[in-house]
């Protein structure tokens, strides 16, 4: 089994799968706006659905849906399993890979200043790390849809899990982590590809670039940039990048199973998130993710025709080996008889979160689990089925298709 797929760090694939399970849902025709309809919230089905996840396994689960004006929030389980606490549904997160989403939007404002060219080399704006002929080849749109041929960087930083050992993940808690060495570990491994190929592969590395893109161009860290241009602008108030390792704010401990490798689960809500930066290491909850998604596709963030830009899609192979449909930082997701979808997931050591919205705006979903990598290993590293999988998928199925 490669080594990519032992660290997949996204969900999408789940909600992906879905499009093979909404069979109950296809005849009745494709959503409705929600203007042309009331809306077909069941909280009923929606709590069962979710409590059948935490019986499945998972502590703690808790998220928001959104239809034609009305919100359901709900949680079930525990934010802690050594004090039986229990979650709920405004609880600050670790949103993994939906950081791609906000640093792709501060990204293409300053593509609309005309500070930043998509088509242009990284090498004019970064020669110092990604010199010569690659920071010829490869392009800024490049390193947003991930076609760059860049590979990850998380199995050198993590160097246990090649060997099959959760070591790297204690050995790096407190670690801190400079974006040129990380970026460094993945221009020095093996290329995924020619720049610009027809297939991308999903890589953090083409993340950590774009955050060091946004401080040139900028003048000031990328964090600051997102914070106050894209997070402030979105009107978020519990969306940030954390400034140590711990979480301001009322939160679920994150329990890491690493596919049977810590048994029991080991918390890592404490971590230090320099290891993916403007990749990864956003906190926020599901009501700000559903107001940011459904700002940035109502163009109140980046521009009608730069969102034209982030649903140019190409297919990119996700760090498991599935195909995804992947944007400019979007994820493109389309369940027959319930419409077209866009958004983002995201894994952290312990925590998973995913959030979708309808293309017109009318139904939305964020949903966040405080366990990871639950699945066993067989002998020759396939991942084994889990009833969290079955269950999560009702779940979304419920949350964004009424099935």
């Amino acid at each position: 089994m490669k080594l990519r797929s032992k660290i997949r760090l996204s969900l999408i694939a789940g909600v992906t799968a879905l499009a093979a399970c909404v069979g109950t849902v296809a005849a009745a025709g494709p959503a409705p706006h929600p203007a042309a309809a009331p809306s077909r919230l069941d909280p009923a089905r929606l709590r069962t659905a979710m409590d059948a996840v935490h019986r499945a396994g998972v502590p703690g689960v808790f998220g928001e849906v959104r239809d034609a004006g009305r919100t359901w929030r709900g949680a079930s389980g525990v934010a802690d399993l050594a004090t039986g606490r229990p979650v709920s549904p405004d609880m600050r997160q670790r949103v993994g890979s939906i950081t791609k989403t906000f640093t792709a939007a501060a990204v293409m404002q300053q593509v609309e200043r005309g500070r930043i060219r998509l088509d242009a080399p990284v090498g004019a704006y970064l020669p110092d790390l990604v010199p010569g002929e690659r920071g010829r080849r490869i392009t800024v749109r490049m390193l947003l849809n991930n076609t760059s041929g860049i590979p990850d960087y998380i199995a050198y930083a993590f160097p246990s899990l090649q060997r099959n050992s959760p070591a790297s993940l204690d050995d790096n808690r407190f670690r801190e982590f400079r974006p040129e060495e990380l970026i460094a570990l993945g221009l020095a491994a093996p290329p995924e590809g020619e720049p610009g190929g027809p297939t991308g592969v999903y890589s953090n590395t083409n993340w950590l670039l774009l955050g060091r893109l946004l401080e040139r161009v900028t003048g000031t860290t990328a964090e600051r940039y997102i914070t106050r241009h894209v997070i402030e602008r979105a009107g978020l108030r519990h969306t940030g990048f954390p400034d140590g390792p711990t979480i301001d704010g009322p939160h679920p401990r994150m329990y890491e199973s690493l596919w049977g490798l810590l048994e029991p689960p080991r918390d890592y809500s404490v971590y230090n998130m320099s290891w993916t930066g403007t990749g990864a290491a956003l906190v926020s909850t599901m009501d700000d993710l559903n107001r940011f998604y459904a700002r940035l596709l109502d163009g109140g963030i980046v521009s009608r025709s730069s969102l034209a830009q982030m649903q140019r899609t190409v297919p990119v192979r996700a760090l498991d080996g599935t195909m995804i449909e992947y944007g400019l930082g979007l994820h493109k997701v389309v369940l027959p008889g319930c419409g077209t979808f866009w958004g983002h997931d995201g894994t952290v050591w312990g925590a998973g979160t995913i959030s979708l919205t309808r293309a017109d705006g009318g139904r939305q979903m964020s949903v966040a689990v405080n366990l990871q990598r639950w699945n066993a290993r067989s002998a020759e590293g396939a991942t084994q089925p889990h009833p969290v999988d079955t269950a999560l998928k009702s779940l979304y199925d419920r949350s964004l298709c009424d099935a």
